[in-house]
Formats: structure tokens, C-alpha cells, sequence
């Protein structure tokens, strides 16, 4: 649908357009920097948008991608793709009290798409795709920035012009190149603000076809603007920044399209001015124009509103210390220098973290903290660029400067703090988009410096310098972000204050065994945070198993004081209990462990050894039952069942528990082991064998496997693959209860055999 502009007191927008290209100065002219046909600039800036990352493809899952990737059930084939509308990020319930109603069911289903094609969570595939966006949004970067710099105009036939190509090429690399996006690119759960940024563009280069000529004079095209408004609608659902793009539309329409002079609209409206009213140009184009894009923005919120509900998500102090202050004046000086350190990332992103919350930043709690400089300068930057926007006599350079702050500014509102509390201190994620207005102003505070230098090639090489520091920075940190103990150790030299750090750290040695150094780390997470539960927690399990069980106790005992509801805690405290003989206490907290996570698998397993030890077999058997229930892989619980069932004699149940677990585990051998001894015992003697051989298959290094293999030929009557089972069995393991004994039975029997014989 096309809706004809004609009004006879007002110019068209066809001569608008022309006026435009005529009157306002070219920025590029001013430009020192490289002239490059339109495809090869894109070449180039895709070239190097690819070299900046592609050290990242054969990365590991770090950080958030466990949560978001390898333990989202979404992902998975047996989820119905009807649940991801209804699930956030994680894959949690929408409606459910610990959602951080992060909703993004495209951005998920991507993901999944990744899975389905790789066959698993192989993350080369994910990453590859990750920096496939990233040059395609570089790409589309030229031809936004020659717009937002060069005006928007058509040929005759229809074809847009590029009015700026060396400013829009030199925008559009720093854009590639800037290191605070490497987060983004490398951190597979960045694909969120990749995606969304993907149709955050199109959404806006959609909006301006909206204007492209035809022959009956120039229009505008409903169906464009539609357009548009679907594919913002769409980025939301990969982000929830997306939804910004509207705005950004309308600020567009009335700068560039219909040129409005801010400034003199304010002095028109508090003056009540009558020619407001002859401004059929207003009145029947923009105005319609906003009237459907806010249309269509309410209506996806609303739409968003009845899928989420209206609860707020759930963050933690440690998450955004600031926002649970009790003072406004802390909460407002706080969330200022938190805009400011978001300004600096983006002018030096030189100290870069993973996560910035947890003391990274301590509150500013006073005037006389010298921090306070930093949000003054800010608003002494940002209240000079809003002047010189509102009030230049140059048509051309408000122009340019409103649609800089515009871009710097209405993305980073979702982040802001201002409308809803975020679960974050600061995210260099949520950069990504706004960095495209620092990208505006970078560039046009080049082109005054060209203008008045003298030297400009010395300015284009200084320039030149940026870029290739701002590429092996991205190289650098793109590394840094391949393992996870690459990625939390950079943090340390940049939040050394920040307990997460620590606690990633440990988390990550004792992954790997490294136990000495863990504790080491999660102490310094305790210290630095006294409530930090889950560190309390792990550094508890470490000591339990080390033995130390009475500070393990303590520690455990503290995490549950601070946070009752943790259920991880309480199961982790029972087994210390445990281990201490304190049964009652042990039970007791088993119980609130299951209280607080109904569906709790391992809690059941360990109860359940909690009753085998103290002889309820009734309840034990209970207990493993449920966990099977809850869990039908858990190997354990099905071993223990069989185990206790063979012991008491109940052979004929241990025999049906253990078919019922190989259906549901067919590779388990330590199930094939467990179902063989109770097979032997019942003489069913070659179905034991074909279990124990093919146990020893999967595992032929375990001792125990020969020496029992060995017990059934010797009871069988095969002395001599008893004999070579029993040798094979002590020879992995000298010291194997009563397997020596049993070869010596076994030899004595042979020598007489041999008498006989003789």
C-alpha cells in the first residue's frame, strides 16, 4: 500500500530530499580516509571482521553457555517447539518465581538448530555461526552508516545513493573492530545481541525503502513501514533490545526525513505557535507514521506482557548492588558512573571482563569519592554534544549529533536501570547496539579534525593505528574467551575485588583436580563476599572430601543460615552429617533438601544410603526407587538397589531390578557387572559370563571385573579361565580382597587334580 503526500503549503518530500543532497555540506569531503567502490568496502570490512575473530570458532562452552546451551532441555528434540514460547533464555518457566524472564524463543531455537544439525553440543558449529553475524552486521554496517551520515536519497530509478562512502567505510570498521563486542562473537550466548542487532538493522533499512521514489512523485509505502515494525517486533524476540528500533524509526523520520528542528519545534509548542497548524508535512505524514509505529510497538509489548506475566524477575543484591540501595542519591550517583564506565569501555576497551558485578565496582556511598569525577564528566560531554545537537545553526551537524546520542542512547535504555532493575553492574554485551552511535560521533569528530588539521595523513594514520590495535585487541581477547580458564583468570588482573572471579576460578582447578589451589580461590571469594552461599557450598564439598569434615560442616551450616531455600547446601550438609554419624541431623536435612527441590535426584540417592547404612532396607530401597523415578539414568541408585537386593538374598528382585536398569542404561558395565554376580549366584551361569565378558569389554582394566568373572568359571567348573581371570585380576590389582585367597583355593585344586591324574 502506498500513501500519496501532496499538499500545496508544503513542500514534497521529493524536493526535500533534493534540497538536502544540495544545500548540506558532504562530510566526506572533510574525510581524509579511502575511497573504495561500495563492494569492495564491504569486502573489506567483512575481511576484517572475520580475522578480528576467528581465532574464536574451535572455542569451548564457557561461562553462561553452560546454562544457556548444554543444560537448556530446549535445545533437546523431546521438547515440543511449542514450549520455547513459554520458556525464558534458560529454559526455565516464564512463570516461575526464579525466571530471570530474559525471553528470547528465537534466539533458543537457533541454538537448537545448531544441536540438531551437529548431532550434540559440539561448539565449533555455534561459534562459527556467531562470527557469521558478526560480518554480516558489519556488512549492513556500511550501508546504515551512509544513511545516518550522508542522508538518505534515491536515484531516478529508484536506487539509494551512498553520499558519504568514505565516512560510512571508516564507521563501519570501527564498528567491526571494536573489542567490547568480542563478547558478543565469542561467548556463544552473544548470539542474543547478534541476532537482534541482524533485524535491528534490517528493521531500519526497511524503514527507509519506506521512502524510496516512484513515478508518480515521491511517496511513502505503508507496507515498509509494516515491515519495518515486524522485524523490530522480531529482534525483540532474539533480545529484548530490539524493541528500541521503533523509536530509533521515528527519531530518524523526523531529523532526516521530515528535517524538524528540534529546538525551534520546542519554542513552537510552549509559544502555541499557529503555523504548527499549516504543517501538512507533520500533520499527515510523520504523525501517521509514529501513530504505527507506536501502534505496533504497544501492541508487541502487550503480546510480550501476556506471555511473561507481571512479575518482575528475580535478582540478588550481588547482582546489582546498587539498584537494592536504600538512598535514591546512591542508586542515581551509582547508575551514573556505571554509564560512564559503559562510555569508557567504549572509548578505551582495553580492561574488559567477563562479569563485572560481586565488588567489582564498589558503591559510591559519598560526595567525597573521587569516582565522582567520572559521571561529571559524562554529563559535561553529553551536555555539550546535546547543545551543540539542539542549538548549531549547521542543519547538517545537529542533524548527525542527535542521531549519534539517539543511537548511543535508546538501545542502552533497556540497560539502564531507569524503567526496571537488571541483573547485571555492567554487561559489555549490551553495548553491542549502542556502539553504533559511538561509531556516529567518532567519525564525525574525525571529519572536524581533517577539516582544520593541516597534516591530515598523519590523522589517517593515527586513525589507522586505532584500527589495528582495536584488531589485535580483538585477536587477544578472542583467545582469552576460548577456555574458561583463560577467561576467568584475564579477570583477575581487572576485578581482583570481584568474588565471582575468584569463585569461577576455583570452580574451574577443582574441575580439573587441582583441589589445593580451589580452596585457595573459594576462600578468597568467601572473604571478599561473606554471604557468597554457592562458594561457601563448593569449598564445603572440597573439604568433605578431603576429610576436614568439622570446617566443611561449618561452612555448610553458615550457606543454609544465610540462604534457607538452598537445597544443594542442605543435601551436601546430610552427607557430612553423615560422615560425622550424626543420622538424625543428616535425615533431617535431607528432607529440607527435598522440601526446597521437590525433583531431587541425587538428595533420594544419598538418603537412601543414609537408610542402607543403618539398616532401614525398606526405606533405602524407598529412597533409590524415587531417585530412578526422578532420574531413570541414575546409575548409581539402580547399582545400589541391586547391590542391597543381592546382599539380603533377594536374588529373584535383584535379578528383575537389574533388567529393568540395562533396558534403561544399556552400556552401563558397572550394571552389567552388578546384574552378572547376581546371575552367577542364581546358576545362570552363561548369561552371568556374557554380562561379566562384555563388562570387561567396556572396562577391561578393572580388577574386580576379572577376579568375579574368575569366581563364576570357578564355580562352574572352568578351572582354567578361572585360573587366567584370577592371574589377570591380581596382576591389575595385587592387593584384591580374597581374589589371592581364591587363586590359592584354585591352585591347590589343580595340583591335586594333577596327582590324581598322574
Amino acid at each position: 500500500q502506498i500513501f500519496n503526500q501532496h499538499n500545496a503549503e508544503a513542500p514534497s518530500l521529493e524536493q526535500a530530499f533534493h534540497r538536502m543532497a544540495q544545500m548540506e555540506p558532504n562530510l566526506d569531503h572533510d574525510v581524509s580516509w579511502f575511497l573504495l567502490p561500495s563492494y569492495w568496502a564491504k569486502m573489506v570490512v567483512a575481511l576484517i571482521s572475520f580475522l578480528c575473530f576467528a581465532n574464536s570458532y574451535d572455542g569451548d562452552f564457557v561461562f553462561d553457555d553452560s546454562e544457556a546451551i548444554v543444560n537448556n532441555k530446549d535445545l533437546r528434540a523431546e521438547t515440543p517447539l511449542g514450549d520455547l514460547w513459554y520458556h525464558d533464555f534458560w529454559g526455565s518457566k516464564l512463570s516461575s518465581n526464579t525466571s530471570h524472564k530474559s525471553y528470547r524463543p528465537l534466539t533458543v531455537l537457533t541454538f537448537r538448530i545448531n544441536y540438531l544439525f551437529a548431532g550434540g553440543f559440539y561448539p565449533v558449529g555455534f561459534h562459527v555461526i556467531n562470527i557469521i553475524l558478526h560480518c554480516t552486521i558489519s556488512v549492513l554496517m556500511v550501508d546504515v552508516f551512509s544513511i545516518l551520515l550522508g542522508g538518505l536519497q534515491f536515484s531516478n530509478k529508484g536506487r539509494r545513493l551512498n553520499l558519504a562512502p568514505k565516512s560510512s567505510l571508516l564507521a563501519a570498521l570501527l564498528f567491526a573492530v571494536h573489542p567490547v563486542h568480542t563478547e558478543c562473537v565469542a561467548g556463544i550466548v552473544g548470539r542474543a545481541d547478534l541476532l537482534c542487532a541482524l533485524f535491528f538493522l534490517l528493521s531500519f533499512l526497511g524503514y527507509c525503502k519506506a521512502f524510496r521514489e516512484n513515478k508518480e512523485g515521491h511517496t511513502f509505502s505503508v507496507f515498509w513501514v509494516l515491515v519495518s515494525v515486524i522485524l523490530g517486533a522480531i529482534a525483540m524476540l532474539c533480545k529484548e533490545q530490539g524493541i528500541t528500533i521503533l523509536g530509533l524509526n521515528a527519531v530518524f523520520d523526523a531529523l532526516v526525513i521530515n528535517k524538524i528542528n528540534l529546538l525551534e519545534l520546542i519554542r513552537k509548542l510552549l509559544h502555541k505557535d499557529k503555523s504548527l497548524e499549516n504543517a501538512g508535512l507533520l500533520r499527515k505524514g510523520l504523525l501517521f507514521r509514529i501513530t504505527l509505529l507506536m501502534c505496533g510497538g504497544a501492541g508487541i509489548l502487550y503480546i510480550r506482557w501476556r506471555i511473561m506475566g507481571t512479575g518482575p524477575p528475580a535478582f540478588t543484591e550481588v547482582d546489582n548492588p546498587a539498584s537494592f540501595a536504600d538512598s535514591l542519591f546512591v542508586r542515581a550517583v551509582n547508575y551514573n558512573y556505571y554509564y560512564s564506565l559503559n562510555a569508557w569501555l567504549l572509548l578505551c576497551p582495553w580492561w574488559l571482563c567477563f562479569d563485572w558485578s560481586m565488588g567489582c565496582i564498589p558503591l559510591i556511598k559519598s560526595v567525597s569519592d573521587w569516582r565522582i569525577i567520572a559521571l561529571a564528566a559524562l554529563w559535561f560531554c553529553l551536555i555539550g554534544l546535546i547543545c551543540q545537537a539542539l542549538c548549531s545553526e549547521d542543519s547538517h551537524k545537529r542533524r548527525i549529533l542527535t542521531l549519534g546520542l539517539g543511537f548511543l542512547i535508546i538501545p542502552f535504555l533497556p540497560a539502564s536501570n531507569l524503567f526496571f532493575r537488571v541483573g547485571f553492574v555492567i554487561a559489555e554485551r549490551v553495548i553491542y547496539l549502542p556502539s553504533i552511535g559511538y561509531c556516529i560521533l567518532f567519525t564525525y569528530g574525525f571529519s572536524l579534525l581533517s577539516k582544520q588539521a593541516k597534516k591530515k595523513k598523519i590523522l589517517a594514520v593515527a586513525v589507522l593505528g586505532i584500527l589495528l590495535i582495536n584488531v589485535m585487541r580483538c585477536a587477544l581477547r578472542s583467545s582469552q574467551w576460548r577456555s574458561e580458564e583463560q577467561l576467568f583468570r584475564s579477570a583477575l588482573s581487572v576485578c581482583p575485588l570481584n568474588a565471582k572471579v575468584h569463585y569461577n576460578v576455583g570452580k574451574n582447578l577443582a574441575d580439573k583436580g587441582n583441589q589445593s589451589a580451589a580452596i585457595k580461590y573459594y576462600r578468597e571469594a568467601v572473604r571478599l563476599n561473606p554471604k557468597y552461599v554457592h562458594a561457601m557450598n563448593n569449598l564445603g564439598n572440597i573439604l568433605k572430601e578431603r576429610n576436614e569434615l568439622h570446617e566443611a560442616e561449618e561452612l555448610l551450616s553458615l550457606a543454609v543460615q544465610i540462604q534457607p531455600d538452598f537445597a544443594a547446601a542442605w543435601m551436601n550438609l546430610g552427607i557430612v552429617q553423615n560422615s560425622l554419624r550424626r543420622f538424625e541431623e543428616a535425615e533431617q536435612s535431607y528432607w529440607t533438601a527435598i522440601k526446597h527441590r521437590k525433583k531431587y535426584p541425587d538428595c533420594y540417592y544419598n538418603l537412601g544410603r543414609l537408610y542402607a547404612d543403618l539398616n532401614r532396607h525398606i526405606d533405602a530401597l524407598n529412597a533409590w526407587r524415587n531417585a530412578t523415578v526422578l532420574k531413570p539414568e541414575h546409575s548409581l541408585a539402580w547399582n545400589n538397589m541391586i547391590i542391597l537386593l543381592d546382599n539380603t538374598g533377594n536374588l529373584a528382585q535383584a535379578e528383575a531390578v537389574g533388567r529393568e536398569a540395562l533396558e534403561l542404561i544399556p552400556n552401563d558395565h558397572s550394571l552389567m557387572f552388578s546384574l552378572a554376580n547376581v546371575l552367577g549366584k542364581s546358576q545362570k551361569y552363561k548369561e552371568s559370563e556374557a554380562l561379566f565378558l562384555k563388562a570387561i569389554k567396556a572396562n577391561p582394566n578393572a580388577a574386580s571385573y576379572h577376579g568375579n568373572l574368575a569366581v563364576l568359571y570357578h564355580r562352574w567348573g572352568n578351572l582354567d579361565l578361572a585360573k587366567k581371570h584370577y592371574e589377570v585380576s591380581l596382576k591389575l590389582d595385587p592387593m584384591a580382597p580374597g581374589t589371592k585367597e581364591n587363586y590359592n583355593l584354585l591352585r591347590r585344586k589343580l595340583e591335586q587334580l594333577q596327582k590324581k591324574g598322574g
